[in-house]
Formats: C-alpha cells, structure tokens, sequence
C-alpha cells in the first residue's frame, strides 16, 4: 500500500483569516498537507521534506516593525513556493523586490487577464479573464530579479508574478475563496508543479488507520464516547474495524437529543454493526441540574460537568466487569488542531465550545484520536468509505449542549418536546425541498416570549419559534439562507398547525458575523 502521507505540502500561516482554506482546497484536491505557524525552525522545514509550500496571507504589512518572516533559505529548497497575497508581498521583500503601500485598501472583486500560461496557469491561455477576490493594503511595485508577470488587474499590475526556473510563484489574489470561481483550478496546476500524484484518499486513510490502531493498542481496550455525531460515530466504527470486542462504547441520553436520536444510534451501531455500546439514560439527572437555569455559559457548564460525572461513572462499572481500559477514543478534527497552533493564537472566547469535553486527568487514559488530521468533508467521505449510513453521514453539525442552548430561558421537558416537534418539521420541509445537502445547518429555535395569536376564532398567548438556516463551508463564518418563500410559509403553516404551544414563527436572517449559527 502506497504511503498517502509521502507526498505532502507545508503550508506556513501567517494569521490570515482564508490559511485553513487553502488546507481545504488542497486536501479536496487528494493531496495531503500540514498548517504550520510561519514561526516554525528552518529545520524543522526542511526535515518535513515537503513537495511544495504555500505561503499563506496575513493581516500584516511586511514594511511594518515585527512583521512576520521566514527564513528565505526556503526558496533555495529546490521546491515549488506558492506565496499567497502576504506570502507575494514577503517572497519579493525577500528576494529582492520592491513593495509599496496602495493608495487605498483593495477589498473585494476584481477582474484578472492571464498573461503567461505558465505555473498557477499553466492550463489556461494568456488573454483569459478570471474573476478574483483581492484583500490587501500593501502591493508588489517591481517584482525581484528572474520573475515574470504572470497576470495583472486594473489596480494591480503585478497581480501573479513567477520564476518558472526556481518554480516560485506568487499571487497578490486568494485563490482558496469561494469568490475565486477558479481558483481550485490554479491550486491544481500548482500541485502539479509539485509532482504530486493526488493519493490522498479516504479509502487508503482507512487502512492506514486501522492498522495504525491495531498497533498502538495491542490487546487493550478502549473507551468511546459515542454522541451520535459524525465525528464520534467514525471514531466508533473505525475503531471497531480495527480492534473489534476490545471496544467499548457509551452513549449518554442527558434528554437533549433530536428527535429519535437515541433510538437511532442504538440500532446503527448496536443492532446493525454489533459494536460493543452501553445506552446510559441520565435524562433526569441532566434535566433536575438545569432546573431553573437560564443562562445560557452556565448551562454549558452543568451540561459539561454532568457529562463528565456520568461518563467518569460507567467508565468506573466498566473497569469492574472488564478491567482497566487504558486509552479514550477522542474526535478530534484538524481545525482543532490547528486553532491550537495558530500563528495568532486562540482566539477570543465568544462563548464555550459547543463539543463538551476534558476529561479530568485522574482517569489516567491515553488518547487516540483517529480524525486528527481531516476536515470534516473528511470525516463524511471516511463514513461513507466505512460503510455508515447516510442518515448518520451527512447529519448536520449539533452542538455539544443539544437541544439545551435552542430552547432559550428554562430547559424544561415541555419545552424540549415543542422545539422537538418543530425541528422534525423544518428537517423534514428542508429535506423535501431538496435543500439539506446545501445547507450547513437547519433548525427550529423556541424563544423564551409569547404573543398573541388567533386559532379558531380563540386568542391564543403561546410562544414564538425562530427558523434558522445557514449556509457554510466550515462553520466559521455563515450566511443566512435565502431559503425559498414557499418553503418558509410551508414550514411556518405546520409548526404554528401541528406544533401545539407555538402560534408565531420567524425567520433568522443575521449572518456570522456578527451574530453565532447558535442563539446560545
């Protein structure tokens, strides 16, 4: 079997809000890679043997004190270097070119002309015209000694610049948004400048996987917290692949889920895949410690806290009937690991993190954490190449919480019963309209308000729900869906119908930022 990690690319961040974009584009192009501050040792750079290196952008000016740098022996590596708007400006500062401050900060769209099929464009023709995204204050005003220009804009003459003898490439333009229509095309060509074979697929991951487990836990057992999301839900699978009976799984019903959520899990992984699981109900237990609390950190807490106490308990009944299990399975995505080594370090907490987590240390279990380096696109296509239901594969992203934090005010078990009914409508209307692929997330909302309302011909003071839909990419920014009129009135007429204690719904049309996909 082909070694998948053999070919890899480095990409060095800056601190630019797009870096972990370009992970994307390159990982959904099948060729593996590895976000690292731009801090990291020359080497420790040239140790990672890489095929190709992305610079990547930068909320800094390189003319400013303390800009972020790089050794510039990187350029004499022998490897194609791809700088990305900053990573343009730093690869000419450093080479020997010119930069100058812009009149005035280019944000936005602009218009492309190809001038030289060569690298990026390598597969396009000179005289094309690409639609860019531009975001930069600082612009290269004679590029270095041996490059060329590649492309220009209106406003910027040196837009791609290159050495095509050293395969230094630079673009003032981020090719990694959704507002570069090609830019994928131009990641590509790249890559192929790099010699890569595109191997980096989630059957051969598969393989490596399980055999990786098979040999870091031996004959021990292992530990699952299986919460009906994607991610723990390929953890388990994987595992159980892997190491079969030596896997325990424990599925806590804390009385917060979806509609069917338990049910559903038993029956996949209990009935269908035969996977070792243990169904906890604590839904009194999680509902008596929310008992009249209405903020929305200090229910993340207890929620948190509880998880932690009942997990610690059954982890303890499982160490009775089976002795000690040595390792915690764990769902751990990339952009966790990312956000931990961060050029601009963590960042400001808006609010906890949806996931509950952190285990106390006393339990003394070493991690394995299977999905470390994949995105969450990832995590889906591993499902499907392990054989997971759909239903469980493309399920949208639910926070940790559940349902706690989308019944806003007092957790009761009458109002998680109304959000309930009113969150199988919208995933039903959405799924019917042919529209769940494309959304990030749908849901119902049930509000701590009432109004009046008028059903029958009687008053009626029941509470308002909101309908959020988002669109994203990752979960880090959204846009509110433009969901279709008719879909919205169909869903508004039958949860204000069948739903009884709502009489009022409303649309969320508030973007992130400035507002969360959650409410709480």
């Amino acid at each position: 079997m082909a070694d998948i990690h053999a070919e890899r690319i480095l990409i060095l961040d800056f601190g630019s809000q797009y870096t972990q974009l370009i992970a994307r584009r390159i990982r959904e192009l099948h060729v593996y890679c590895e976000l690292h501050p731009c801090t990291m040792p020359f080497d420790q750079i040239r140790a990672f043997g890489a095929k190709g290196i992305v610079l990547s952008g930068s909320p800094y000016s390189v003319e400013q004190p303390g800009a972020p740098m790089v050794d510039a022996k990187i350029f004499e590596l022998g490897v194609p270097v791809l700088g990305v708007c900053y990573g343009l400006q730093l690869m000419a500062k450093l080479l020997g070119g010119q930069i100058d401050r812009t009149a005035h900060r280019e944000y936005g769209p602009a218009r492309l002309e190809v001038l030289e099929a060569i690298g990026p464009f390598r597969e396009m023709q000179p005289g094309e015209h690409l639609d860019v995204w531009m975001s930069h204050g600082d612009k290269v005003s004679a590029p270095p000694k041996g490059f060329r220009t590649l492309a220009k804009t209106a406003n910027s003459p040196y837009a791609a610049v290159g050495d095509p003898k050293r395969k230094l490439y630079a673009l003032q333009f981020h090719a990694e948004v959704a507002h570069t229509p090609r830019g994928r095309e131009l990641y590509e060509a790249f890559l192929e400048e790099c010699g890569v074979s595109f191997n980096f697929r989630m059957g051969a991951f598969a393989e490596e996987a399980i055999k990786q487990v098979r040999e870091k836990v031996g004959k021990e057992r292992v530990i699952c917290a299986l919460s009906g999301g994607v991610d723990s839900a390929v953890v388990a699978l994987l595992l159980h692949k892997a190491i079969g009976r030596q896997l325990q799984c424990i599925f806590v019903d804390n009385g917060l889920l979806r509609e069917g959520e338990a049910s559903q899990v038993e029956q996949t992984f209990k009935d269908r895949f035969h996977v070792p699981l243990r169904v906890v109900d604590a839904r009194k237990r999680f509902l008596d410690a929310l008992h009249g609390v209405i903020d929305p950190e200090q229910k993340r807490k207890i929620i948190g806290r509880e998880f932690i106490a009942v997990f610690e308990d059954e982890v303890e009944n499982d160490r009775r009937e089976h002795g000690e299990a040595r390792y915690l399975a764990q769902g751990t995505l990339y952009p966790d690991v990312i956000e931990s080594v961060s050029f601009k370090g963590p960042s400001a907490t808006i609010k906890s993190h949806h996931n509950v987590g952190g285990l106390p240390e006393r339990m003394k279990m070493r991690l394995i954490e299977p999905l470390r380096e994949l995105f969450k696109d990832e995590v889906r296509a591993l499902g499907r190449e392990l054989g997971l239901p759909e239903a469980i594969v493309s399920r949208q992203p639910f926070p940790g919480p559940g349902l706690a934090i989308r019944v806003l005010g007092e957790v009761t078990e009458e109002r998680l019963a109304i959000v309930r009914k009113a969150d199988v409508i919208v995933q039903e209307e959405v799924a019917n309209a042919g529209l769940r692929e494309k959304l990030w997330q749908a849901f119902a909302v049930l509000l701590p308000v009432k109004s009046v309302g008028v059903m029958g011909d009687e008053r009626t003071y029941e509470s308002a729900c909101v309908l959020r839909a988002v669109e994203s990419l990752d979960g880090m920014t959204a846009d509110w869906a433009r969901l279709p009129w008719d879909l919205v009135a169909r869903i508004s007429s039958r949860v204000t119908n069948e739903v009884r204690g709502i009489n009022r719904v409303v649309l969320d049309v508030s973007s992130k930022p400035p507002a969360t996909i959650e409410w709480e």
